[in-house]
């Protein structure tokens, strides 16, 4: 059976065999009671991608619904209401064509406390094309051998806002912006397993868009290793690919799901609104690799060494 109803009188249908679910049965124009906020987020948690049709919502009930689930952030490199930083404003059409969107990525993970989940609202959508589609991380790691998943487990990722950086001038005064958010949004380190802090399920964690490589690890065996896990999403059983229609919001678990835009509507307009919710600190599975473990040395690491010599930086 698909569909169901859950505490609150919130009507769930399922969409996609592993993520996806619209929920029906609710107003989101008004403010919601603890407890439907509390079955929304198990259903969250359960479904990873919740579709809310035929809501007919203004910014500032998108604001508020997302704030039933945390604080709002502001988004770094988005673009934004003037007046309201915290609400992400997409009108994409000739002469404002989407952004580079269409990687597979969990928003944000370049912050050390990346988004537990995003909202959009769909104001204007094309007649043709626009899609979003969703992957499970979690079934993505289910679907691992056992061998890999005992590999993979206490390895960390450093993420970093690498696709924004495209957005500074190669001018001195580009440059010295792009510095100025280097030292705000300085590498993060995540697990490359991380553990759902509601549900307890495994998910991989590693992105194409934000991921550089695995700590630790010798270049080659790091590079060959995660084009190996960004591959998981090609797996199309694991994938729920979501048609816009106007006025619908989808609420997604940054935690659990990885996402990517299809730009095949450019120079056809889709206007969206969306809000992102503040999320905790990735926790990952099994104790962290030592390095020891992961890195094999011709000879030992230079800078380990207390009779090295110095170098010209160190003397400035």
């Amino acid at each position: 059976m698909n569909e169901a109803t859950i505490d609150a009188g919130l009507n769930v249908r399922k969409l996609g065999v592993f993520l996806g679910a619209e929920v029906t049965g609710i107003d989101l124009t008004r403010p919601l009671d603890a407890a439907v906020v509390a079955a929304i987020g198990n259903a969250l948690a359960t479904h990873e991608v919740l579709v809310f049709p035929r809501q007919t919502i203004s910014s500032d009930d998108l604001k508020r619904f997302g704030r039933s689930f945390g604080e709002l952030t502001v988004h770094p490199f988005s673009t934004n209401a003037a007046d309201s930083p915290e609400l992400i404003v997409y009108d994409n059409k000739e002469g404002n064509p989407p952004a580079a969107t269409d990687i597979w990525h969990s928003d944000e993970t370049f912050r050390e406390c990346p988004p537990m989940g995003t909202m959009l609202c769909s104001k204007i959508v094309p007649e043709i094309g626009g899609d979003t589609v969703f992957h499970s991380m979690t079934a993505a790691y289910e679907s691992l051998s056992d061998r890999m998943q005992q590999f993979i487990s206490g390895l960390e990722a450093v993420h970093d806002f690498k696709p924004f950086k495209t957005l500074f001038a190669e001018t001195e005064e580009g440059w010295r912006k792009l510095k100025h958010f280097e030292e705000i949004y300085r590498p993060a380190t995540h697990p490359v397993v991380r553990v759902h802090p509601v549900s307890g399920k495994k998910a991989l964690f590693v992105n194409p868009n934000f991921t550089l490589f695995i700590k630790g690890m010798e270049e080659r065996e790091s590079r060959t290793l995660l084009d190996t896990l960004f591959r998981v999403t090609s797996v199309l059983e694991h994938q729920y690919r979501h048609r816009w229609e106007p006025n619908m919001v989808v609420f997604w678990d940054n935690r659990s799901a990885q996402h990517a835009a299809v730009h095949d509507y450019y120079p056809q307009r889709r206007l969206m609104e969306r809000v992102t919710i503040k999320g905790d600190r990735p926790q990952g599975a099994g104790a962290i690799a030592q390095a020891s473990e992961l890195r094999k040395f011709k000879m030992p690491p230079l800078m380990s060494l207390a009779g090295r010599a110095v170098r010209q930086h160190e003397r400035t």
